[in-house]
């Protein structure tokens, strides 16, 4: 498990096969994002009640073309901060290329280095043909399926008012060359309070991928902001030892007002 894909899955998992629920991840319209936006996190280890700032990671989005295509550009870089990189050095990079019409991903990038060990894989998805080729080799994949940036991005643009508390949405998510069958579980609103401030918040949980640092299930709860933006805020996590806690410390160029917003840490 890489710690940006760690990250990543903290702030955001997801998906499965149920026709219905995924056809939210069908047929996309973005309402929540531009180009130009930056999302900034810190990320912080728990073991015997003391919290330590173990990494860090950024989300930017900027527009390019690909194949023809207008699309969203979205780079995740995570690493490690100095003060822990004498126990395990990290420098990992994702990018995807977010179809701007279908909010499909078209392209999916890995390049991570951690603690000296390299792993570069290229996916590129072919929708219309249920492919998606990695540098791996070429696999069968169904109907909307995203890969694990674009999954953010296009579940950020679910209106959970739609949803009780309860409800699961599920989707397809294409990583290390499987298909996982994951879901979010809507768990209602509520504020929460984070080293940045207090926000208005819509309250998830996913379903995680069981891996070298999460147990399988939904034990995970993650706040996003309760506006159009819905923006990642805190992400909690028990893991295999300690656990993990992920907080929104910053951004740049958002689309819509940050409403949920209700006051502001000094």
């Amino acid at each position: 498990m890489t710690f940006i894909k760690s990250i990543v899955l903290v702030i955001l998992i997801l998906l499965t096969q149920v026709a219905d629920a995924q056809d939210e991840f069908c047929g996309g319209h973005n309402t929540s994002f531009v180009k130009g936006e930056k999302v900034f996190y810190k990320v912080y280890y728990n073991v015997s009640l003391l919290w330590v700032n173990a990494g860090e990671a950024d989300f930017n989005v900027t527009q390019q073309m690909y194949n023809g295509r207008s699309t969203y550009h979205v780079v995740a870089d995570g690493r490690t901060v100095r003060s822990y990189e004498w126990f395990f050095k990290v420098r990992d990079r994702y990018e995807t290329y977010l179809d701007e019409q279908t909010m499909l991903p078209m392209k999916f990038l890995r390049n991570v280095n951690e603690g000296g060990t390299k792993i570069l894989n290229d996916v590129t998805f072919y929708h219309d043909k249920g492919q998606a080729v990695s540098t791996n080799g070429v696999f069968t994949i169904p109907r909307c399926t995203q890969d694990i940036l674009s999954a953010i991005y296009y579940a950020r643009n679910i209106d959970y008012n739609k949803h009780k508390p309860g409800d699961k949405i599920p989707f397809n998510l294409f990583l290390d060359d499987k298909l996982y069958p994951l879901y979010i579980k809507y768990l209602g609103k509520e504020q929460v309070t984070t080293k940045y401030g207090t926000f208005n918040a819509v309250k998830l949980a996913p379903l995680l991928i069981e891996g070298t640092i999460f147990k399988g299930g939904d034990k995970m709860r993650i706040w996003v902001s309760d506006d159009a933006n819905h923006i990642p805020l805190r992400v909690e996590s028990p893991i295999l030892i300690g656990s993990i806690k992920v907080d929104l410390m910053g951004y740049e160029n958002l689309r819509s007002p940050f409403t949920s917003l209700v006051s502001k840490d000094e």
